[in-house]
């Protein structure tokens, strides 16, 4: 048996333990289905004989590495996995078992669409779908979508592209469009998981030999907060990391930008290895990009807990970066687990592509999405502050900065430029900026004291 002809039951059987089946009510259908579609019965009995199951979706209570979830499987086996009046019941059912217990819901996707054979009836149950997932978002629940194959249609575009989190199988076709609706000249490649990885869609390809590890790591991140929107106190904030580079604080303007921009300066990802014990990254702002080398994106363990993080990387930081962390925060936010953000970037990417892609909403967004956000956030300046590329990643009253670090309403170069000075005079204009960590603190910008929680900062209090 291979992961991409498992069914249901296997596929369960493949990520989790102790699978419990939820009880489902079956409701009573007329002769052929509700548009009386000649030889509809005879279909499902076959379906039915050949899969050993009533509907398209199997439903219960599991275990995944440990930890308790709601189990959606879908069975490809039976009319091709499609959602159908009483595919809608058993979904419906799931998603409110899991809202009155507390539990995570895991789709582990596999279909073709909805049922033509049902018409209209069936194409609305799309709509209940997407109305019980958000009420499960609402009650700070996480939802985390595996993508089988195929996964198209609607329940791609409900429970699988709706989820939290998305993982995918590799080479798995996934996409709205199926294989029999598509254009003639339309390329293949572009309905796979790792196309919807490239463009924002999904977080993650995993092979199915590391997906119970994954899923059940995800689970365990998740599923670590205590969200407001169940009543419960939001977690404290996350400590400030303690700084990895420079310990002195730079004497001018000049020394500071050079010792931000110094290539042997530590990046966002030491900040990360040396802050938390496991990692798992999100990729992609869902709206068509992804921005891996100048966003870092996740959730982690730190000292037993979970803390969201959104890093930048030292490079200019393009407009999905910008959307992706707005998600993540959002997504913590709901959850209730504080986040962490480090500031490192020259600035936001200025280029004609940009631009095209949004680069000023894409900002607001995130300006927004800090501003409103319903857990603390914390920020640490580890290298290049660059502008507002840099200030709408940075929380308000909670921002610190390391040594080797700066902040500056724009690259001093830049402001010699604007202000008509010849390039001699770039170092006093860095100076007159007052970018260093020590004239921030002086200036309120960033906070000097240590955090709640963190071992001895002096490395980075100015």
């Amino acid at each position: 048996m291979t992961a991409r002809r498992a069914s249901a039951r296997e596929f369960i059987a493949l990520v989790a333990d102790g699978f419990h089946e939820l009880p489902h009510v079956e409701r009573e259908s007329r002769p052929d289905g509700p548009l009386g579609w000649p030889g509809y019965d005879a279909s499902r009995e076959r379906a039915a004989r050949r899969t050993g199951e009533s509907e398209s979706v199997v439903c219960g209570v599991a275990r995944v590495e440990g930890v308790r979830a709601v189990l959606i499987a879908f069975e490809f086996g039976f009319l091709g996995g499609s959602l159908g009046e009483r595919t809608g019941d058993r979904l419906v059912a799931a998603y409110a078992y899991a809202r009155q217990h507390r539990l995570p819901v895991v789709p582990l996707v596999a279909t073709g669409g909805s049922r033509m054979q049902e018409g209209m009836l069936a194409l609305t149950q799309l709509q209940r779908v997407a109305h019980e997932s958000a009420l499960t978002r609402e009650a700070g629940l996480a939802q985390i979508a595996v993508l089988r194959d195929p996964t198209t249609g609607g329940g791609w575009a409900t429970l699988g592209a709706g989820a939290d989190v998305v993982l995918a199988l590799p080479g798995a076709q996934v996409g709205f469009a199926g294989s029999r609706v598509r254009p003639p000249d339309a390329d293949p490649a572009a309905y796979t998981a790792e196309a919807q990885l490239a463009a924002g869609a999904a977080d993650a390809v995993v092979p199915v030999t590391e997906l119970r590890d994954v899923l059940g790591r995800w689970l365990r991140l998740l599923t670590g907060g205590t969200p407001e929107a169940a009543g419960r106190p939001a977690e404290p904030a996350a400590p400030v990391p303690d700084a990895l580079g420079a310990r002195d604080l730079p004497r001018t303007g000049r020394d500071a930008v050079r010792r931000a921009r110094a290539p042997e300066r530590p990046r966002a990802r030491a900040y990360l290895d040396a802050y938390f014990t496991d990692r798992l990254a999100i990729s992609g702002d869902r709206c068509g990009g992804a921005d891996p080398e100048g966003m870092l994106c996740g959730f982690g363990l730190h000292r037993g807990r979970t803390v969201a993080y959104a890093a930048q990387t030292g490079a200019a930081t393009r407009p999905a970066g910008y959307r992706t962390a707005a998600r993540l925060i959002r997504l913590a936010g709901r959850l209730g687990i504080p986040v962490l953000t480090l500031v490192d970037t020259p600035g936001a990417a200025n280029d004609a592509a940009a631009e095209r892609q949004g680069a000023g909403a894409a900002i607001a967004d995130l300006f927004g999405a800090v501003a409103t956000a319903r857990t603390p956030l914390t920020t640490l300046v580890i290298g290049e502050g660059g502008s507002g590329g840099a200030l709408a990643l940075a929380a308000p009253g909670r921002t610190w900065a390391t040594p080797d670090s700066y902040f500056s309403v724009i690259a001093p170069e830049s402001a010699a430029a604007i202000l008509k000075r010849p390039p001699q005079e770039t170092d006093a204009t860095a100076d007159q900026l007052r970018l260093r960590p020590q004239d921030l603190a002086e200036l309120g910008v960033i906070r000097t004291e240590q955090s709640h929680g963190t071992q001895d900062n002096r490395a980075h209090r100015p």
